[in-house]
């Protein structure tokens, strides 16, 4: 298909339009608020512990939304709450009896989930490689004096925030003696905090297993709406089954509104109310999303209508994404 352009001659210059990008644009909120992950270990505490969990995130979802809500001025603040689900390193109970579940206890503590994920749907989502396209945008920052002597994340599945302690070695013909030198931090102040993340392992069958850090980045990618496949959005809500919850994970869409009234699943921020043993696994992640190259177009379309509407979004990805974390199990 071809379109005229105005052209500096007589005549117009014809342009192939598929050719030209196209990003696919998503709806926005100005916060999606997490109100908790649920693994293999809280299913196996029973439902005291969902109960718990919610009874304590009340108070800080309560702030977080009061802070959105001073943020949008006049304006209604928009705010989505989200669940996520690991379906993906352990599957266990089914869809029909779990989310019920959590949708009543989080009811019970004066909570509504409006989206619920699963956390597979962060390494594949339909056809979608979503967990490979992303590691496909590392662009690692080389520390200060670093000459190319570490493989790439992308070769190692390893990926740091600074500069690796080298590797000692005793002295050889026409060779120094290696001596230890701590880690250093890229960005430190006065002093390191040296993390080094690992990605994914790969099995013996060559089935590659993506870290929970890994995947964690993912999701918070796809809460900031920046996720897409050549232009396509990725990671839509799909509606609540009318016929009920199946009895199988992979039944289940990657995302699903339960709340038909909520606001969009994606934000221009994002607070997630945790336990604090997600502490190391979210300081990965910031780790990971400060090294990777955002889709242009979603950071593009972000801006302008984040612009547009007077609400302030960093710069920075890994700045976008806030969390809670309170003490306990």
């Amino acid at each position: 298909m071809t379109e005229p352009q105005p052209g500096p001659g007589a005549g117009p210059v014809f342009r192939e339009t598929t050719a030209d990008p196209r990003t696919q644009a998503v709806g926005l909120s100005h916060l999606s608020l997490e109100l908790g992950h649920l693994y293999l270990e809280d299913f196996e505490a029973g439902p005291e512990r969902l109960r718990d969990h919610f009874a304590r995130v009340v108070p800080w979802a309560q702030a977080a939304r009061a802070v959105a809500a001073a943020a949008a001025g006049p304006k209604r603040a928009r705010i989505s709450t989200c669940f996520l689900i690991d379906d993906y390193f352990a599957r266990f109970s089914s869809p029909a009896e779990l989310v019920p579940r959590i949708v009543d206890e989080a009811a019970r503590a004066g909570l509504t989930v409006d989206y619920l994920a699963r956390e597979s749907g962060c390494a594949v989502t339909g056809k979608v490689p979503v967990a490979e396209a992303v590691a496909a945008r590392i662009v690692e920052s080389p520390p200060p004096g670093s000459y190319g002597a570490r493989p790439p994340a992308t070769q190692t599945g390893w990926l740091a925030n600074g500069e690796r302690s080298p590797v000692m070695r005793a002295a050889q013909a026409m060779k120094p003696a290696t001596v230890w030198q701590p880690p250093k931090e890229t960005a430190a102040r006065r002093h390191s905090v040296f993390l080094d993340v690992e990605l994914w392992s790969d099995g013996a069958d060559g089935q590659r297993l993506w870290s929970c850090p890994f995947l964690a980045a993912v999701w918070q990618l796809a809460r900031l709406g920046l996720l897409r496949n050549e232009g396509e959005a990725v990671f839509v809500p799909q509606q609540r089954p009318a016929a009920g919850f199946p009895d199988d994970w992979d039944e289940l869409p990657a995302l699903i509104r339960l709340n038909p009234r909520a606001d969009p699943f994606a934000a221009y921020r994002t607070a997630s109310v945790l336990p604090s043993r997600f502490l190391p696994v979210e300081h990965a992640v910031r780790v990971v999303l400060d090294q990777l190259d955002v889709d242009h177009g979603a950071l593009e379309q972000v801006a302008r209508r984040s612009a547009a509407e007077h609400a302030a979004v960093p710069d920075s990805v890994a700045d976008r994404v806030s969390y809670v974390f309170y003490s306990g199990p």
